[in-house]
């Protein structure tokens, strides 16, 4: 008779958020969140304006100390050892904004320097046509349009390999063709060995990019599933009914666990 086998463990989640609190004076930004992003992973965080999605993402960047709760990347506590933490992230704000006179190689270059990336002329180039930017290499960053600086502004959040990418609406403002072209660049991160954490507020794009998502509001978690999972599970509740007109969507959901009313 031959030995048991043991199963192998499962692999430790790439983020893993365990009761995080947020607060700004009296108010509560993030209430007790617990979540685990798994490897490899593209995770929505999705909520109305205010929800916490902006005061969770800094927490887990270090940018803002934590009332209460842990944050690990790659296993690491972010507030116990920052510097190891934050070089296995990458980030891409909203609204970057690089040095307006430089060129896209220049740019480049620089980055690639303070992150001690260590490359060659040639290979700049090659990077710099991977997103679709061949043709702009000596232009200058104040001449690109929208869709260019956000690949852009990609290139850079990645330029270091990091196992974890933060992207806080890396699609707004942007045209259908701008927007299609940076989830194929998503896509190809994530099968490149990367996981990533991104806030939106497009349910196309959620549902489109996302392997999982959470729902937050009011700085509180309030559901996490699959795309068609949240759906699936929520096209009963009478919240969501009395929103759907048709088959019921994902939006349909969200706007039925949230609320109707307009955030500022």
């Amino acid at each position: 008779m031959s030995a048991a086998v043991a199963p192998e463990p499962a692999a430790a989640p790439i983020l893993a958020v365990d009761r995080l609190v947020v607060r700004y004076g009296a108010r509560t930004a993030v209430d007790e969140v617990s979540l685990q992003l798994r490897r490899g992973e593209i995770f929505g965080l999705l909520g109305p304006n205010g929800a916490g999605k902006t005061s969770m993402l800094s927490a887990i960047e270090g940018l803002v100390t934590p009332s209460g709760g842990v944050v690990l990347v790659d296993g690491i506590d972010v507030r116990r050892d920052p510097l190891p933490a934050k070089a296995r992230l990458g980030v891409q704000l909203q609204a970057s904004s690089f040095q307006p006179e430089l060129t896209i190689e220049q740019i480049v270059r620089l980055y690639a320097g303070l992150y001690g990336v260590a490359i060659t002329g040639q290979g700049i180039a090659e990077r710099i046509r991977g997103v679709g930017l061949g043709a702009e290499l000596g232009k200058r960053f104040k001449s690109l349009s929208g869709g260019q600086q956000q690949r852009l502004s990609l290139l850079i959040a990645v330029i270091h390999q990091p196992v974890l990418l933060l992207l806080d609406e890396p699609t707004s403002g942007l045209d259908p063709q701008s927007r299609r072209q940076l989830w194929d660049r998503i896509e190809s991160l994530r099968t490149g060995g990367g996981s990533i954490l991104l806030t939106t507020h497009s349910m196309e794009e959620a549902q489109a990019v996302c392997d999982r998502v959470a729902i937050i509001d009011h700085g509180k978690l309030i559901t996490v599933d699959t795309p068609a999972g949240l759906v699936a599970a929520h096209r009963h509740d009478p919240r969501v009914l009395k929103i759907a007109r048709g088959d019921v969507t994902l939006e349909d959901v969200f706007i039925g666990l949230t609320g109707s009313e307009i955030r500022d």
